[in-house]
């Protein structure tokens, strides 16, 4: 005669929806609490997969969860999970049983479609925060209560132009130094040493200029942008600052802003005329010209166009910088670790961006 079957515990069945967060897990904890408490022991599903925002306190909900049910006898088995409560997991390292071992690799396609959309909403938000910025810049024009003050924009043209001078000119007065050392080598071989002060002058006035200023305030300044922005976001120091009313943009990112756009053309101005003396020391010593030849050819060579086309492309190089540090600061997630992302992030798109901007300016000033 065989032994009876000894039936299976159905399991508890625990669906949640919508937000996971710190406002809301006390009535989730609340309601669940009866039903652990009626069913102990029996293994419990959890579904997370309608999770549409999930913070530190939902992840910490889940792992107490787990322990309950663990203590109680039973097992707590994840049967759903959104991608939004995947992360949050992830990032504060909660492990749930359940679906490790059942997630399938998206196919081509649906990558290159998630990555499509990913790069079209951050570009999408990227413009809203420009416009925003300049809305406040201008607003704050016209009514003296939303201005922005005084003070923080000259803080912040300190920290951008006065600290960045001398890393910027030493770097140019090298660059200088080393495109005019490789140009005279081939320039003696056909007689040109007076061709020496066109191309140093027009290379570092259009080009190696506002260039090399703009990838160096990319490293210091675009990622100290992130890094401050996105610690304030983590802290929920902007959530703060709209709590008082304060908007966030016009308080972190129009400062920023005008003290850019006004110290960037300085700095490639001063970037332009160390790269000038590094060539002009090349000149005399290396390919004995004199001082008043060299001058007078770089004059001749020099257009107002050229001028011009440096400024115009250091302002936006600047202004790159700018939004896309704050941008990647406001759109950080989870803890430590989001912050040093974004922070790596924001340099390299950046200096991405800027080399793109370059290129386009390049071409429209070349053939207009």
């Amino acid at each position: 005669m065989s032994a009876p079957t000894v039936p299976t515990a159905q399991p508890l069945e625990l669906r949640i929806e919508g937000v996971l967060d710190r406002s809301t897990v006390p009535a989730h904890h609340a309601r669940i609490q009866p039903l652990l408490a009626a069913r102990r022991g029996a293994p419990t599903h959890l579904d997370l997969g309608a999770v549409t925002s999930m913070d530190s306190a939902g992840a910490a909900f889940c792992h107490v969860l787990k322990r309950r049910v663990a203590r109680d006898g039973g097992r707590l088995l994840l049967t759903g999970a959104s991608p939004t409560a995947r992360d949050a997991l992830s990032v504060f390292r909660i492990r749930l049983d359940g679906l490790d071992g059942q997630v399938t690799r998206p196919g081509f396609f649906e990558r290159l479609g998630d990555q499509t959309a990913r790069a079209w909403e951050g570009m999408v938000l990227l413009l809203v925060l420009f416009v925003d910025t300049l809305h406040f810049t201008v607003v704050g024009l016209f009514r003296p209560r939303e201005r922005v003050r005084v003070s923080a924009v000259v803080e912040q043209m300190v920290r951008i132009g006065l600290e960045s001078l001398g890393i910027i000119a030493l770097v140019s007065l090298l660059v200088g130094l080393v495109v005019a050392l490789q140009s005279a080598a081939q320039l003696r071989q056909f007689g040109a040493n007076i061709f020496i002060a066109d191309l140093v002058g027009i290379a570092m006035t259009a080009e190696m200029g506002p260039l090399m200023t703009a990838i160096l305030l990319a490293g210091r300044i675009g990622s100290a942008t992130a890094a401050e922005i996105a610690t304030m976001t983590i802290t929920e120091e902007v959530d703060a600052l709209k709590t008082m009313g304060i908007h966030p943009i016009r308080y972190l990112v129009v400062p920023r802003f005008l003290a850019i756009t006004i110290t960037q053309p300085l700095l490639t101005v001063v970037a332009n005329l160390l790269g000038i003396a590094g060539g002009f020391l090349i000149a005399i010593t290396y390919l004995d010209l004199s001082p008043s030849v060299f001058l007078n050819q770089l004059l001749d060579a020099l257009r107002v166009k050229d001028l011009l086309t440096g400024l115009v492309k250091s302002i936006s190089f600047g202004w790159i910088i700018v939004f896309v540090g704050a941008h990647r600061g406001f759109q950080v997630k989870g803890g430590a670790e989001g912050v040093g992302i974004a922070t790596t992030s924001s340099v390299v798109q950046a200096i991405f961006m800027v080399i793109a901007a370059d290129a386009f300016f390049s071409l429209i000033f070349y053939f207009g």
